[in-house]
Order: structure tokens, then C-alpha cells, then sequence
């Protein structure tokens, strides 16, 4: 099926805007199919009239959703898609590590954009400046547990702007930042805590404690964000969900 869709001037919705969702409309129509190549940008500014500069923000935009993928010297792709299966993952924090009726408070301690380090890096395949998130959590009045989120600015910019205390990462990346989750790569450790951590926690250095580390995975295959939870020495119990969805 071909979409004949043509750029509306006089709508208030802005061009590149309109570009992208008739773009978007012609992958989820099959015109341009997962895997395939879609015409250059010349070809795109032909086919819509309009500037390379609207161009190359609509395909940004749909780089950023998961929904094209660039590849150097090759040109822009449609990406694979996981299939709808109709289930939604959620990782219960709160009650799944402490149990039913407990006070827990979240913490901003740190947040702003940093340089990434090496093992960041490894995890989110990327090279990009990283916003970073270090929050401490407070289970009934003592502190339980560190998270810390890296997420690349180049995927969520604007972030400085939200309300990263109340909302949670997996909110505000697929809601604010248009990016769909498709899967979560969790591991499990123990290991000592050290430094800063430790007198954050309250702990001695050297005690055991676990840590989890969380990548999240865009439809594209490619990582979103870190996360990495450093819990101090009480029990925990961790419960995972697979809520289906309609």
C-alpha cells in the first residue's frame, strides 16, 4: 500500500513533525518494511518539499523513538521491531525488596551532565555525554539502598527539565522520551562497598552488600540507560512481574 500523504502548510504542527509521521506511517503499512533501506534525504526533500534540515529532524526524531536506524556510508534503515506479545515487564522496587507497608523515600543526592566512564561506556555502547542520576532510597527513617542512572543526553534531551524525583526512569524514558522498552538485562552480585557508599549507607567499608545492574534496551537492540543499585546488608527479596496488557 503506497500513503500519498502530503506535507500540510498550513497546519500548526511543524513540518518535520509532519515528515516524521507520515514516514512512520509508511513503515507501519509495510510500504517501507522492517530491514528495508528508505530513500536519501535529496529523495525525501523531493518527496515532501521541504528543506534537508526538516528532513534530517524527522529522521532524528524516529532514530531517537527506535523506529530508523543509521548506518555510516550505507545510508537509513527501518529497524526490526520485537513482535507485541501483549506483556509488559515491571520490576516491583519497593515492595518486591522490602516487603509490604514500609515507608520508603527517594533522595536526590547528584544529578547532572558528566563525562562517561569506561565501564558506562561498555554498557551503553556509546560514546555520548551522560546525564547521571545518584539517588538514595530510606526505608522506614535508615537509608537501604544507592541507585545511580547514567542516560545518554543525546537520546532524552531535556532531562535536566524533569521531575526525575517523582517519576520513574522507565516513565520518563518512555514517556517523555519517546523511547519503547523492549527488554531488561539484570544481573545480580555481591561485593564489598567502599568510599562515598559506604558513609552514605551508613556502613563499614568492606561489608557485603548487593549490587543489580540494570541496562535497559531500546526496540533497536541498542541500550538506553544504566542503572546500579548498591544495597546495604538488610534481607532482600526481589519479585519480578509479567503483567499481560490489552
Amino acid at each position: 500500500m503506497t500513503i500519498n500523504k502530503k506535507i500540510d502548510r498550513q497546519s500548526q504542527q511543524k513540518l518535520y513533525v509532519q515528515a516524521s509521521e507520515i514516514i512512520e506511517e509508511k513503515i507501519a503499512l509495510g510500504e517501507w518494511p522492517a530491514g528495508s533501506q528508505i530513500p536519501t534525504e535529496d529523495e525525501l526533500c523531493r518527496i515532501f518539499n521541504v528543506s534537508k534540515a526538516t528532513i534530517r529532524m524527522a529522521i532524528s526524531d524516529l532514530e531517537r523513538k527506535g523506529s530508523l536506524k543509521k548506518k555510516q556510508g550505507k545510508g537509513t534503515f527501518v529497524t526490526y521491531r520485537a513482535p507485541d506479545l501483549g506483556l509488559a515487564m515491571k520490576t516491583r522496587l519497593t515492595e518486591g525488596m522490602f516487603g509490604e507497608g514500609v515507608n520508603v523515600r527517594k533522595e536526590i543526592l547528584v544529578k547532572g551532565a558528566i563525562e562517561s566512564t569506561e565501564d558506562v561506556r561498555a554498557c551503553l555502547n556509546s560514546h555520548d555525554a551522560i546525564y547521571y542520576i545518584l539517588c538514595k532510597r530510606v526505608v522506614d527513617g535508615e537509608p537501604a539502598y544507592l541507585e545511580e542512572s547514567y542516560i545518554s543526553l543525546t537520546l532524552f534531551p531535556g532531562i535536566e527539565e524533569e521531575d526525575i524525583c517523582q517519576t520513574p526512569l522507565y516513565d520518563l524514558i518512555q514517556q517523555r522520551a519517546g523511547k519503547i522498552i523492549s527488554k531488561v538485562v539484570q544481573t545480580i552480585e555481591v561485593a564489598e562497598i567502599r568510599g562515598d557508599a559506604a558513609s552514605i549507607l551508613k556502613t563499614d567499608e568492606g561489608t557485603p552488600v548487593l549490587l543489580l545492574h540494570r541496562i535497559l534496551v531500546g526496540a533497536d537492540g541498542s541500550p538506553i540507560a544504566y542503572t546500579r543499585l548498591t544495597g546495604s546488608g538488610r534481607k532482600y527479596k526481589i519479585q519480578t512481574e509479567l503483567e499481560r496488557i490489552a
